[in-house]
């Protein structure tokens, strides 16, 4: 068990770790995370 595959490794990180549906989870959380910064960034320059 690697702790730093957790917190950096993404979704195959998260999968080795802490279980398939945990890793989901936390991929889709950053991704929509991302994408409200992206969409932010458009929005307010």
């Amino acid at each position: 068990m690697n702790f730093w595959g957790c917190d950096y490794g993404g979704p195959v990180g998260g999968a080795e770790c802490c279980g398939y549906g945990s890793g989901r989870g936390f991929a889709l959380i950053v991704v929509l995370f991302i994408l409200l910064i992206i969409v932010g960034a458009a929005w307010f320059c």
